[in-house]
């Protein structure tokens, strides 16, 4: 019995080393795929394991020397090859939208479900990223500032072939449209569909950088796609764009402290009409007499 107690508290710490290992695994493939970086780790894995298994089996020492010595230069190598997908990941830890509401997020929702059926009805292109974590003035090229609100007659305007300001994508902050004709990184996929043009490329590539929801409108058919972390749906209806944008834009912003601590004091005083009341009466006597 003394032996199974013992032997049990020496195999916990190996259990819980696998543990850490098999979540961090997991999410590190998560995290890149689908996007760019996806192919490199999937070829490099491939390789690196053959080579050792090829290694170990016929007992090669000089490779297996060669190949340690080599996962000295990973950390570089990991660092150069994935840097887009890791300033991303960086940034969604360091930046939080502090001032964002659920009732906020819907709003903005609302619109550019809007504004994407206005424009796919009459087959009028579009490009609007939905800015969260990430800041998104170091991922354009250019931009023209508007700081004007978020609408759909608004965004139909902006999107109006020739118009001054059409081409290009639009960036909403929270609830302004901060920027116009701004141009989107494009991705260096290899793998997508020859038949995407420079609109949904740039979709892809804006939110292979950022955390940015890129929703883009085809001028050619007016279908509706959108790239979120350096994934592409192409042609969903409103209905499924809705559902997701409700599970990405209103998810973080129930989560965020600033925006539950705002709507519970809204839902404290409409519940407790005692704390209006008392307002209203303060203001009332310090109005002036007339």
């Amino acid at each position: 019995m003394q032996e199974l107690i013992k032997h049990l508290e020496n195999a916990w710490r190996p259990a819980l080393e696998i543990l850490i290992l098999t979540v961090g695994i997991y999410y590190v493939f998560r995290f890149v795929r689908g996007t760019r970086g996806a192919p490199v780790v999937t070829g490099f894995l491939v390789v690196f394991l053959t080579s050792l298994i090829f290694t170990r089996v016929l007992d090669l020492q000089v490779l297996r020397w060669i190949l340690g010595a080599f996962s000295a230069f990973l950390a570089v190598a990991v660092v150069v090859i994935f840097q887009p997908e890791l300033r991303r990941m960086l940034a969604e830890l360091g930046n939080l939208p502090l001032f964002a509401t659920a009732g906020e997020q819907r709003e903005n929702i609302e619109v550019i479900i809007q504004t994407c059926e206005r424009l796919a009805d009459v087959k009028i292109g579009a490009l609007i990223a939905i800015e969260q974590s990430i800041q998104l003035q170091e991922a354009v090229e250019s931009g023209i500032p508007v700081d004007c609100e978020a609408t759909p007659e608004m965004l139909e305007t902006i999107f109006f072939p020739n118009n001054a300001i059409h081409d290009g994508g639009v960036i909403i902050k929270r609830d302004p449209i901060a920027y116009a004709a701004c141009i989107f990184p494009l991705t260096q996929r290899q793998d997508l569909s020859k038949s995407l043009g420079t609109r949904h490329r740039a979709a892809i590539g804006l939110s292979e950088e950022t955390d940015a929801i890129v929703v883009a409108v085809s001028e050619e058919t007016g279908a509706v796609s959108y790239a979120y972390k350096g994934q592409f749906v192409k042609g969903v209806t409103l209905e499924a764009l809705r559902a997701f944008l409700t599970s990405v834009l209103v998810s973080n912003a129930k989560r965020n402290w600033l925006g539950w601590f705002r709507t519970v004091a809204k839902v404290r005083v409409q519940a407790n009409p005692a704390i209006t009341k008392t307002q209203s009466t303060q203001t009332t006597s310090t109005e002036p007499a007339k």
